[in-house]
């Protein structure tokens, strides 16, 4: 589709989209996607979100916009039903999805990760970032080390790996993180209320360790949502088989 990129695989028209968080790329999955090609039973598909990555830098950047691409994206993969894995901001562009509005039949949702509950301040402040100018830097290492922080992935991810490299864009005097900064302008509605709208079935997930989202929070959507032992925020990349055992279950 135009100016979404994205990777697939797979065969059938049971379409599978892993969904990255914001501030991330598509290449956050490389870590699930062995199991996903070892075992889902359809095709797949891997976007970079709209101002991420290699996809095109063009707002509106809200979740229905997000929405609205991937669900071009599932139509012009041919599929007649589609299931969703989403990380963080992927999880709510999911359950947006699946509200009934984009002509896609969705069966499902794993939604892993979503903060729920947003303060005047949290939400002041990504609206502050989607002000900034995007940061230049003189090296490639630079950019990448910034794209891992922007990723919440520092610690996690080699920055010398290709998952860094994917989230640097070369440009005029240097090199930048691969994230249009207006992209954090997402923020704001009530995550709580997007979520309660998808019609499919949705699973709320998050690891034991993620300091933005609880158990409480998350059943107030999903009664049976389910921590996730020994992860943090990126539990698709620190607990790929327990996060793969929510959607193959």
């Amino acid at each position: 589709m135009s100016g979404i990129a994205h990777r697939s695989g797979g065969s059938g028209d049971h379409l599978l989209l892993l969904l990255h968080g914001l501030g991330a790329t598509g290449a956050v999955w490389d870590r699930l996607l062995p199991l996903v090609e070892r075992s889902w039973p359809g095709s797949w598909a891997v976007p970079d979100l709209r101002g991420h990555g290699r996809s095109s830098a063009e707002p509106p950047y809200g979740y229905a916009v997000h929405a609205a691409d991937v669900a071009s994206l599932a139509a012009g993969a041919g599929a007649a039903r589609v299931s969703v894995l989403g990380h963080s901001f992927g999880g709510v562009v999911g359950a947006v999805l699946a509200g009934g509005w984009y002509g896609v039949e969705v069966d499902q949702v794993v939604a892993v990760g979503v903060k729920i509950d947003w303060t005047d301040d949290e939400v002041a402040r990504a609206r502050s970032m989607a002000t900034r100018p995007p940061q230049v830097f003189a090296t490639a290492a630079e950019a990448a080390e910034r794209h891992l922080r922007l990723a919440g992935l520092t610690g996690l991810v080699d920055p010398s790996s290709e998952v860094a490299a994917a989230g640097v864009r070369e440009v005029d005097g240097g090199f930048s993180p691969a994230l249009d900064p207006r992209a954090f302008g997402a923020v704001g509605p009530s995550v709580e209320e997007v979520l309660s709208r998808a019609v499919a079935p949705l699973r709320l997930a998050a690891g034991s360790g993620d300091p933005m989202v609880g158990l409480d929070a998350m059943r107030r959507v999903d009664p049976g949502a389910v921590l996730l032992e020994g992860a943090g925020h990126n539990a698709h990349w620190e607990a790929p088989d327990a996060v793969w055992s929510l959607l193959a279950g």
